[in-house]
């Protein structure tokens, strides 16, 4: 199954969710935009039933020219549980890669009782000393010129390389955004705790089994903030790739799913993140 729906959340606030698969196995994930040929749709065929939501303010959900400030994770956290009430499903899996992650940390925060996991690719967070600008702005505003390199060169694998070419190749055909996506800075997800310091002492507080699959060579989660979040994290999971960046949930993406669904059949029978017994 492949559906597409717009959702009304609010005021003129519909949201773009693509249905993949079908059954009572929700995973729920929201980002920017999804690749087409990434995790939520091979996991939607591994019997999963996977909704994708385009984030409000970009295409094709609605545009809105408001500006969030460093709240822009919790409206989008919101919308996440907005969805959820409207489709009738009151428990789900997150997954979300990146800024998508980033949604994952507001939801577990503040709608813990909603999410059963969490699978977190690349999420950081980031370390608040670094700045509040995503690096997505700090491209469309010129403050830098081209993003650090978020994959390491592959040797001997040409099944990755074509992967990754494949990859590119769409990226390539993306439509101009619309200057009002451009206006958009969602930031740095958990900005509201303003210190490092207060930024670990909240991911104490979370008790949602967690899952965090990343890349060694990710300039961006770099295997020290991954490491940071997962001494902080009372129920979780690490798994770091060699010769793996950025785009690991693209890049990996059948041994990404397969540590994906054992984490998620492990949580579905006791709530742990490794199994017992």
């Amino acid at each position: 199954m492949n559906n597409t729906h717009k959702i009304n959340v609010a005021p003129d606030i519909d949201l773009f969710v693509e249905e993949y698969g079908n059954g009572d196995r929700y995973i729920i994930s929201a980002q920017v935009g999804f690749y087409p040929q990434g995790m939520q749709q091979h996991l939607a065929s591994m019997g999963y039933h996977v909704y994708c939501i385009t984030l409000r303010g970009f295409y094709p959900s609605s545009y809105i020219e408001e500006d969030c400030g460093e709240h822009w994770y919790d409206v989008f956290s919101d919308d996440v549980v907005r969805v959820a009430d409207k489709l009738g499903i009151d428990k789900f899996i997150y997954m979300g890669a990146s800024h998508g992650a980033g949604v994952g940390w507001h939801l577990v925060l503040n709608h813990p009782e909603r999410v059963t996991g969490f699978v977190a690719c690349v999420p950081g967070p980031h370390s608040l000393k670094e700045g509040d600008m995503s690096i997505r702005q700090m491209l469309l505003s010129g403050i830098i010129k081209e993003p650090p390199p978020m994959d390491p060169p592959i040797d001997n694998d040409d099944r990755r390389q074509q992967r990754r070419d494949i990859r590119e190749e769409h990226i390539s055909h993306n439509a101009e955004p619309d200057p009002r996506e451009k206006a958009i800075d969602y930031g740095r997800p958990l900005l509201k705790y303003k210190t490092e310091e207060k930024l670990i002492q909240m991911l104490s507080t979370i008790k949602t089994p967690t899952l965090i699959l990343g890349g060694i060579d990710d300039p961006i989660s770099t295997p020290e903030l991954m490491l940071r979040t997962a001494k902080a994290l009372a129920h979780c999971k690490l798994v770091i790739y060699s010769n793996c960046g950025h785009n690991i949930d693209t890049d990996l993406i059948e041994e990404l799913c397969g540590e994906a669904d054992r984490f998620i059949r492990q949580v579905y029978k006791d709530g742990r993140v490794y199994e017992w017994g």
